[in-house]
């Protein structure tokens, strides 16, 4: 029988370590899996205590978009991690059975819909913004986005949010 050695992940953190007081994660795809993985960092930062915002920005923002949010696949398609050649990928109804089975598999995890993970997101304190030079590439307006988004920023109006000491941008 093999033995396992408990490893403890904190316990080398310098002890002058900064805390992370603001994470500023950046959405820029519109697939499944790197939409959720913006929202659950910025989650697992409020349920820490830590600011946290999201700028969905180019083919993130299908994620807020009223027309797009219920449609969003996981990629099958140039995706290492599937573990399947491109042409299978590409194959007609891979995409959606992929889609299917990792909805599934969230579902049993108790991880809600992307609206409802919106919704709870902006309730507990995380700010949505929408990108304003990508909104002007795909022709939207604030009134196509859901109401959760606070509002549209330029990449400067975005970095001048993120400043200051104990800030953290993750780019998605």
């Amino acid at each position: 029988m093999e033995t396992t050695t408990q490893i403890n992940p904190l316990a080398d953190i310098p002890k002058d370590a900064k805390p992370i007081e603001k994470v500023m994660v950046i959405i820029s795809k519109g697939t499944l899996e790197s939409i959720y993985a913006g929202f659950i960092l910025a989650n697992g930062a409020r349920m820490e205590g830590i600011e946290s915002e999201i700028f969905f920005t180019f083919f993130g923002l299908e994620a807020v978009n009223k027309k797009t949010i219920d449609n969003i696949h996981v990629a099958t398609v140039g995706n290492p991690a599937m573990h399947m050649p491109t042409m299978l990928g590409g194959l007609p109804g891979m995409e959606a059975l992929a889609t299917k089975m990792m909805k599934s598999k969230m579902e049993k995890l108790d991880i809600p819909p992307i609206g409802e993970f919106l919704e709870i997101l902006s309730a507990s304190g995380c700010r949505l913004w929408a990108c304003k030079l990508a909104m002007e590439m795909f022709d939207l307006k604030k009134d196509d986005l859901i109401p959760e988004v606070e509002g549209v920023l330029t990449v400067g109006d975005f970095y001048a949010r993120a400043a200051g000491e104990g800030t953290q941008i993750i780019f998605i």
